[in-house]
């Protein structure tokens, strides 16, 4: 999962890759990290008690990558494969239950620029992108005809797609789940400061001597900062056209808006503060297809949540309390 681009600016010496997680020590910071959704999970947490720090580095990672088993849309054993499969699904996981509510309340906040279902859109362009091309108008219809979130059955004993050829994607909202889930078990484990990095980022604390501060990389430019900010116990996510594009001009990339069947036109890239990681998750994806001005006017009414955005000409708009660092 490539849509996001974050440079955690504050961490000094991040832990690479590994499987299984490895624990790093940097005085009392303590770091970890594997891979899931596709990418490097990564928690950082500082404390007193390395073997302290270190089982909570390994339960929270432990909760990432079980997100990922149950979530992909690529793992045959995964529930949201089984469901794209099959149409029905018996007996959802908890985990699942919690992330298909939520995006069903999404869908409602923003009137259907949320949208779960959009994933036949997104097959639809692969498939032509395979061939070097885009999909007709036709092949865009009939895609688009089988996107509805409203049709979507959930339940704790069943969930059904509710139209034949449906099917889901959860990739804007698992990575933050994740993170939510990584940071509970790190401060069940009693540690007060820690950053989770699963492509969404959540912040507790500091890292030993300052606030946690990232930077946010500039859609256009990777070695340029759009921002740079401190979280404060919030999470921040960004959603952008940039990272899985189906053409070189960005018209075309990953993130859909479903009344059209096409990428929405106006965005570069929108960052989100929320009290939850799944929650800015989903925003950063759903305001990316409202557009700015109502995607503004959106987050003004949340609360807690502040907003970014760069359109495709480089114009930023900050929310009034969009955080600087520190």
């Amino acid at each position: 999962m490539l849509r996001r681009k974050f440079l955690a600016a504050s961490l000094g010496t991040m832990a690479s890759a590994m499987a299984p997680p490895s624990i790093q020590r940097t005085g009392q910071l303590f770091t970890g990290a594997t891979l899931a959704f596709g990418t490097t999970v990564s928690v950082s947490v500082v404390h007193d008690d390395e073997r302290q720090a270190a089982a909570a580095i390994r339960d929270a990672l432990d909760q990432a990558t079980q997100v990922d088993r149950l979530m992909s849309i690529y793992n045959p054993a995964s529930q949201v494969f089984q469901l794209n499969r099959d149409g029905v699904l018996a007996q959802p996981h908890p985990h699942l239950l919690t992330v298909l509510r939520q995006a069903q309340a999404l869908s409602e906040m923003t009137r259907g620029a949320f949208d779960i279902t959009v994933q036949p859109l997104w097959q639809a362009y692969r498939n032509a992108a395979d061939q070097s091309a885009l999909p007709s108008p036709r092949q865009r219809r009939q895609a688009k005809l089988r996107v509805d979130w409203r049709r979507l059955a959930i339940s704790a004993e069943r969930v059904s797609l509710g139209k034949a050829g449906a099917a889901i994607t959860l990739n804007g909202l698992a990575q933050g789940y994740a993170a939510d889930l990584a940071m509970a078990a790190v401060r069940a484990r009693g540690i007060e400061h820690a950053l989770l990095d699963t492509g969404e980022f959540s912040a507790h604390g500091n890292n030993g001597r300052h606030p946690w501060t990232l930077g946010v990389l500039h859609p256009r430019d990777n070695d340029a900062l759009a921002a740079v900010l401190c979280p404060h116990g919030r999470c921040v996510a960004t959603s952008g056209d940039y990272a899985s594009t189906f053409t070189p001009d960005f018209a075309h990339h990953h993130i859909f808006d479903p009344t059209t069947g096409d990428s929405p036109p106006e965005l570069a890239s929108a960052t989100v503060l929320a009290p939850t990681a799944l929650l800015a998750d989903g925003l950063s994806t759903a305001f990316m297809v409202m557009g700015a001005r109502k995607a503004h006017a959106l987050a003004r009414s949340l609360p807690a949540v502040d907003l970014m955005t760069i359109n495709k000409r480089g114009v930023v708009w900050k929310s009034p309390a969009f955080p600087p660092a520190a």
